[in-house]
């Protein structure tokens, strides 16, 4: 019966701590194609639980009868210690919290300091700017724009923002962080408790697996550059529970961050150095930050599409854009100049004949992140 009640401690030493480790950024386990093993451990987490602890009920007797009484009370509170810790501490939705609160302000009212990235986007009419120092903390903020509920999230170790309408077969649904896969938050669903993967929206565990949520396009831009395009938009304001959370943000995006996981390699093709990715259905084409400051406007091919992806003067904010047809696209003063006529940052036709150029969804992203996601991607 001693071996039982040590065998159960193991048991639940072991267990506690791979269903963690599988899902936290710990040494070697997001290198790992471990999703499965976690979701499998998740599942079950109550049956092996349970059958742990009944091990060591079943064993206690005979150990706390002994002499060295003292051992096996260590073990137990090692065990529970590590239970707690695991579940507690270490649990993604207890280290980063939903804002108890979202407000949004005008720019009038805005205490929000212009030169912040934002990601912004725009429903039926209405506008909204959500800065990346605030959602880089929470990893997902649930609003409703032009009348329609969205989940605005950002993934700060693979520095990259996506829009989704939290619907599941039509069917409204509700999110919590769980844990990351590959470097890359995952979220799971309160109905199935299927897997979500933050960087495009897939089920990649659970029930649903395979699933898309659907996306709303998005644009990364400086909020001064925001504004100008959207003036009447609202801005959402900190919550000032987190406040101190937001402090210890202040210098991610801005690539000064000191944390291994988060940091910025300045070189280009690096682990950590900035891409700007753009996918045309099943091609996908990441290219560097780097070349985009430096040539302003890229003309290129992303699979059958050409493309013409640019940046602001404000070195922050870039668009990209479906050309239609293979023509040279330039910019100058934070205009657009096609062939046919000179257009805003928002594809707007300014001068001369046709309609509105087309945008695209474009992604910063950690040079790791794309290419893992987009493992035939190519590079510019």
């Amino acid at each position: 019966m001693k071996k039982l009640f040590y065998l159960g401690i193991i048991g639940i030493i072991l267990y506690e701590i791979a269903k963690v480790y599988f899902i936290m950024p710990m040494p070697g386990s997001q290198r790992m194609n471990s999703i499965d093993a976690a979701y499998f451990l998740h599942t079950w987490r109550w049956p092996l639980r349970m059958l742990f602890w009944v091990m060591v009920v079943g064993g206690a007797f005979s150990v706390f009868s002994g002499k060295m009484k003292w051992l096996p009370a260590i073990f137990l509170l090692l065990a529970a210690g590590i239970t707690y810790a695991t579940n507690y501490e270490m649990a993604a939705d207890t280290m980063f919290y939903q804002p108890s609160q979202v407000v949004h302000h005008n720019a009038a009212a805005n205490k929000v300091d212009m030169d912040r990235l934002v990601i912004g986007v725009e429903a039926n009419g209405e506008a909204k700017a959500y800065p990346i120092q605030y959602i880089g903390y929470h990893h997902q903020v649930r609003d409703v724009l032009g009348g329609k509920p969205i989940m605005v999230t950002y993934c700060t170790v693979c520095r990259t923002g996506r829009v989704f309408e939290p619907v599941v077969d039509g069917k409204p649904e509700v999110f919590r962080l769980v844990g990351m896969d590959h470097f890359n938050a995952m979220f799971e669903d309160g109905e199935t408790g299927s897997w979500w993967r933050q960087a495009n929206g897939e089920a990649i565990a659970g029930p649903l697996k395979g699933k898309m949520l659907p996306e709303l396009a998005s644009t990364q831009t400086s909020l001064s550059q925001w504004l100008k395009l959207h003036p009447n938009s609202k801005i959402m304001q900190p919550d000032p529970v987190y406040q101190a959370k937001y402090d210890s943000m202040s210098r991610y995006e801005s690539g000064r961050g000191k944390s291994a996981l988060t940091r910025t390699d300045t070189l280009s093709w690096k682990d950590k150095s900035w891409v700007v990715g753009i996918q045309s259905g099943s091609a996908a084409k990441a290219f560097d930050w780097n070349r985009l400051k430096k040539e302003r406007i890229i003309n290129a091919q992303v699979g059958a599409t050409p493309v013409a992806l640019a940046i602001s003067a404000d070195n922050n904010s870039f668009f990209a854009f479906d050309k239609g047809a293979d023509q040279p696209f330039t910019i100058k003063n934070d205009t657009i100049f096609t062939p046919n006529g000179a257009y805003d940052l928002l594809g707007k036709r300014l001068t001369g004949a046709g309609s509105d150029l087309k945008r695209i969804n474009a992604y910063q992203e950690f040079w790791h992140s794309w290419r893992t996601f987009h493992p035939g991607t190519g590079q510019y």
